[in-house]
């Protein structure tokens, strides 16, 4: 499956350098940096918003980031986001059980590996990527109880940032890169 459209045939030298970090940082000659070469605007921001999200290192811890961000790829069922997020999931520490709960093919009730915190984490995550957003007050009071003022901004933001990607991925008609390939979801 292809995009809707296809790049342009001459990207401006400025992208070039942002679509070669893009190709270190993944690995992988992604088509959504070439195809937003068509307005170089939204290219530099949307650039700048991956380079600046919570990556874990003085943040929240990386698991944690990566259950919000594979549980905001599948809540807004986004087949690029998913592969990309889920993508190394082991390495964050997540379990294939972890991975059936998150994906629905596992009650999430019966997997006792997930804290509290992540618990609480995943349920704000589902009530954020709904449409309409629908935010029970247990879900927020147990968010202010266990998280930082700082860290409730993380979680928003980072399911935010989720959310920005799917829907402009979606518009676009970018088809999955293959990151997830090798693992069964």
């Amino acid at each position: 499956m292809d995009a809707f459209i296809k790049p342009p045939k001459k990207i401006p030298f400025f992208l070039k350098f942002g679509i070669m970090i893009s190709r270190r940082v993944t690995g992988k000659d992604l088509l959504v940096p070439k195809l937003l070469a068509w307005y170089p605007r939204v290219a530099i921001s949307s650039g700048v918003l991956e380079a600046l999200v919570a990556h874990g290192k003085k943040d929240l811890n990386e698991r944690v980031l990566k259950i919000v961000r594979i549980q905001a790829s599948l809540a807004v069922s986004c087949a690029f986001c998913i592969d990309m997020n889920s993508f190394g999931y082991e390495k964050s520490g997540i379990s294939k059980q972890e991975m059936n709960a998150l994906s629905g093919r596992v009650d999430i009730d019966k997997v006792t590996t997930f804290s509290e915190k992540e618990r609480i984490v995943i349920e704000y995550v589902k009530a954020i990527c709904s449409t309409p957003i629908k935010l029970k007050k247990e879900v927020k009071d147990s968010l202010l109880a266990n998280f930082t003022e700082r860290e409730v901004v993380i979680l928003a933001s980072t399911i935010a940032q989720v959310n920005y990607w799917a829907r402009l991925i979606h518009g676009l008609g970018v088809p999955p890169e293959g990151f997830s390939d090798k693992c069964e979801l």
